[in-house]
């Protein structure tokens, strides 16, 4: 029983192995010498003027979000498209399937617009 096991074990301590030597590896072999330049916060020249902990606006992740969901929506329509062209095709079954995608994706949107997700102070 536990002869079954050995395989996922070495696979498992090479997984390990393979990700802990390169970085005991590299904390041994690199070179220790710490600048105040170096250790600071920011390298770009200038001293720093804010806390780097500002807060965003949340409307800020709600477009990124948005966005992510109306590009992968829009991501489905290229394959049914090229399918839909075809011979065969994907039939009626296929064609109302996608207009009810797509007018869900259109209630969604107009439920975004009216809410003022969209818009931007």
């Amino acid at each position: 029983m536990a002869a079954e096991y050995l395989p996922v074990l070495v696979f498992i301590l090479f997984g390990l192995g393979f990700g802990c030597v390169p970085l005991l590896a590299g904390r041994l072999i690199a070179p220790h010498r710490p600048e105040a330049a170096k250790n600071s916060a920011y390298e770009c020249g200038f001293e720093v003027f804010e806390d780097a902990r500002m807060k965003f606006d949340v409307r800020y992740y709600l477009v990124a979000i948005l966005f992510i969901i109306f590009d992968l929506e829009i991501a489905f329509l290229f394959p049914w498209a090229v399918v839909l062209g075809e011979q065969p095709g994907i039939g009626m079954f296929g064609y109302l399937a996608m207009v009810a995608f797509l007018g869900i994706l259109v209630v969604g949107f107009i439920y975004e617009w009216k809410k003022g997700a969209l818009e931007w102070e």
